[in-house]
């Protein structure tokens, strides 16, 4: 098991609870010891708290993991998902592209295109920057480290001089009951910036952020234009967006028996 895939399934494990290292050794397929240098590592990120024998969660409601960790969760389906997304995009747009890993998928998928685009992260914008033919701004100031995006007064300040053709944006959770919401009152600023400097809004999450709920709630669906979600999202969640107005449009999700961690 990967690192990274390793350190999502601890995290996920203990939740809020204790659990021991010979039961997470069991649970990975990892020996005592690297299950011991993996607590280490993630009791320095903040993740957990280490106590004899094992861990102990600390993770709270709108706690956030980090990039790395993100990043390697439901790769081939990000894939897909920036592909679809771009699909929709046509040359010479300007677009504001949101902060988060799935955004990076689809900034993977519009290199080399001739667009302005608005990097909310600076991961996406050495993907993007690398062409000529794109256009690349980055809102000034601070970069948070780990995520690598500028604080929230640069961030809704760019957001606000700019009168983009697109918004792409992501969202930590989409549920049809509770609306778009994000970890952050500040991320959750950034967002509703995002969304007013657009002429059409697209989200781009995967069916597992279609079950969830977060804590800072930007936007309702009847806000969206276009969801660009996997097919494996309940059909019941996709007719609730269509009844709301949103344009839905379904990438692959995983293969059939797959299963995935909520």
């Amino acid at each position: 098991m990967r690192r990274s895939l390793r350190h999502r399934t601890i995290i996920r494990a203990i939740g809020s609870s204790r659990l021991g290292v010979d039961a997470l050794a069991d649970l990975t397929g990892a020996s005592a010891v690297t299950i011991r240098r993996d607590l280490a590592d993630l009791e320095g990120q903040g993740l957990l708290k280490r106590v004899h024998g094992g861990a102990v969660g600390v993770g709270k409601r709108g706690a956030r993991m980090p990039y790395a960790i993100r990043a390697s969760e439901d790769l081939e389906q990000k894939e897909a998902l920036g592909e679809l997304t771009a699909s929709l995009i046509e040359d010479q747009q300007s677009l504001v592209l949101d902060n988060g890993t799935t955004n990076d998928a689809v900034a993977r998928s519009l290199q080399d295109r001739p667009l302005t685009v608005l990097c909310m992260s600076l991961y996406s914008a050495v993907i993007l920057g690398q062409s000529p033919n794109t256009q690349v701004i980055t809102p000034g100031g601070l970069v948070s480290p780990d995520s690598l995006i500028a604080t929230g007064t640069a961030s809704v300040a760019a957001a606000r001089d700019m009168r983009a053709d697109v918004a792409i944006l992501g969202a930590c959770a989409a549920s049809p009951t509770h609306g778009l919401t994000t970890t952050t009152w500040e991320d959750g600023q950034i967002k509703r910036a995002i969304m007013a400097c657009a002429a059409r809004r697209i989200l781009v999450a995967t069916a597992r952020k279609l079950t969830r709920t977060s804590s800072f709630r930007f936007a309702g669906l009847e806000d969206l234009d276009d969801l660009v979600t996997t097919d494996d999202a309940p059909q019941a969640l996709i007719d609730q967006f269509t009844e709301a107005g949103v344009v839905v449009h379904l990438a692959e999700g995983p293969a059939q028996g797959d299963t995935f961690s909520s």
